[in-house]
């Protein structure tokens, strides 16, 4: 999904607070309207002002259920990405994707699209006509700097089912509980679905090398007996080999995502990951040439076949400088 904030806001990503091992720190959303008045909106945990990552996962934005007859359903234009990988995940609906590696896929429930950038790379996402219903999460992982130019690709996987306890576990990126994909990633790192019964307490195991984000996306849930709302994340620091689920008088879902601190800054800026301001300005001013004025439509970019319709041009860049922290 492409970031369609009409002011995207720069970000130097890198430098977070420090909390105690003990602690569950409880991150809370903000709205953002995807495009005009009929448009989704989604809810937003990550990045934010006082945590920017959690290991390589950098972008967390969550929505639904939304009518479709009423938002229009998700329509995203080709749009470009550098230096990082797209991780679509649904609980509700069908999304029609194309790329300019020549993929041509449906994201469905309960199935992993992943989409590596690397240096370059451009798709649209759809909701299908068949799709009454959107609800799921789009995520974003930050590629270490030895691989953010690396050759862009396109997988889909299916992850089996495991079990911690009563709960359901699909694992989508890297293993847990019996489950998991071999699905490519470039530092260490987990994701996955937790369906919880009304009632249950769990103990998730933890790596401890990673810190931990869990999002709740349905029920009354407490992680660590600190009360987690829904839509927000709760964050928990590297050291911990558990983490303690507690699930009240409905079925609660869950979305664990974890990986060791990536231990470098990042400039993030609407689609575009880079190490710099002037990676970004480079990007954007590629993407504009060559797919938005036509100088090179198989450029770095690449060319979507199949999508009826013009590509998305970048905002305007902000008029301040930003230089990343040490």
């Amino acid at each position: 999904m492409s970031n369609l904030e009409r002011d995207p806001a720069e970000l130097v990503a890198g430098d977070t607070a420090v909390i105690e091992t003990g602690t569950i720190e409880i991150l809370e959303p903000r709205d953002v309207p995807l495009g005009g008045p009929r448009a989704m909106n989604v809810r937003r945990t990550l990045p934010q002002r006082k945590r920017s990552l959690i290991g390589g996962w950098c972008f967390i934005d969550h929505y639904g259920p939304d009518d479709v007859s009423v938002s229009g359903g998700m329509h995203v234009p080709p749009h470009p990405h550098t230096g990082l990988q797209t991780v679509s995940w649904l609980f509700a609906g069908e999304i029609e994707h194309r790329d300019s590696v020549g993929s041509h896929a449906l994201v469905r429930p309960g199935e992993l699209n992943l989409m590596t950038a690397g240096h370059g790379i451009s798709h649209s996402e759809v909701s299908t006509e068949q799709t009454t219903m959107l609800h799921g999460v789009q995520l974003w992982v930050a590629l270490p700097s030895a691989f953010r130019d690396a050759a862009p690709f396109f997988e889909h996987k299916v992850p089996v089912v495991g079990r911690i306890g009563d709960a359901d576990v699909r694992t989508f990126v890297g293993s847990l509980a019996g489950s998991g994909t071999d699905a490519t990633v470039f530092s260490p790192l987990v994701g996955a679905q937790l369906t919880v019964p009304a009632g249950s307490t769990i103990v998730v195991p933890l790596d401890p090398a990673f810190e931990h984000g869990v999002l709740v996306d349905a029920g009354e849930v407490a992680v660590d007996e600190t009360p987690v709302p829904v839509a927000h994340l709760a964050y928990a620091c590297p050291g911990r080999s558990t983490l303690e689920v507690t699930v009240g008088e409905t079925d609660a879902r869950l979305i664990l995502l974890g990986g060791e601190p990536l231990r470098e800054q990042i400039v993030m800026w609407w689609n575009f990951i880079g190490r710099s301001h002037d990676d970004i300005v480079g990007s954007r001013a590629q993407w504009q040439q060559e797919v938005i004025g036509g100088a090179d439509p198989d450029g770095r970019f690449g060319h979507i076949s199949g999508y009826d319709g013009s590509a998305l041009p970048a905002p305007e860049l902000p008029t301040v400088r930003l230089k990343p922290r040490g």
